[in-house]
């Protein structure tokens, strides 16, 4: 059952993973030398992450993303 679970979990972190990378928002991702963990290249400092915080962390990085690009595209018209 966790195996599921932790592979579903990955799968939606590799999603956002890719559209963080592609937003230019972290520059490197891929899975972690330690087991159950990801790596996140963030401001040029690969990073360790849970599974769990990894999404929480590019889920959050994302929305606030758009949410910004959505606040300037308001301000601009």
């Amino acid at each position: 059952m966790y195996q599921s679970t932790s592979s579903a979990l990955k799968q939606k972190i590799e999603i956002l993973a890719e559209k963080a990378f592609r937003q230019h928002l972290i520059s490197g991702y891929g899975d972690s030398e330690f087991p159950n963990q990801y790596q996140i290249v963030y401001q040029g400092k690969p990073r360790h992450f849970s599974l769990d915080h990894a999404f929480a962390f590019l889920k959050t990085l994302v929305d606030f993303n758009l949410a910004t690009a959505e606040s300037l595209m308001v301000h601009k018209k």
